[in-house]
């Protein structure tokens, strides 16, 4: 299974790596990233593979928000299922 990551905010230096630390640390693998730095504002969106995550689905969500309430960063976690769901007409 995957998930959607987003990571949204003023560019500084260490997103990706203190993003991609977090997913680690979970157990969560990167299957793609994307990622641009506007004027002063970063965007990236990641697909990750969540079948070896160490820890529940939900507490998940909530370690990567709280990487980006740390980092002055918007990270919205996603579950394809939904993320799918959202986008299908």
């Amino acid at each position: 299974m995957k998930a959607v990551i987003s990571v949204t905010g003023k560019d500084s230096m260490g997103i990706i790596y203190k993003v991609s630390e977090g997913c680690a640390k979970c157990g969560a693998n990167i299957i793609d990233i994307s990622q641009s730095v506007l004027k002063e504002y970063f965007a990236m969106i990641m697909i990750v593979d969540i079948d070896r995550l160490n820890i529940p689905f939900t507490e998940f969500i909530d370690s990567m928000s709280a990487i980006g309430k740390a980092n002055n960063l918007e990270i919205h976690t996603m579950h394809e299922d939904i993320f799918n769901s959202m986008h299908s007409i």
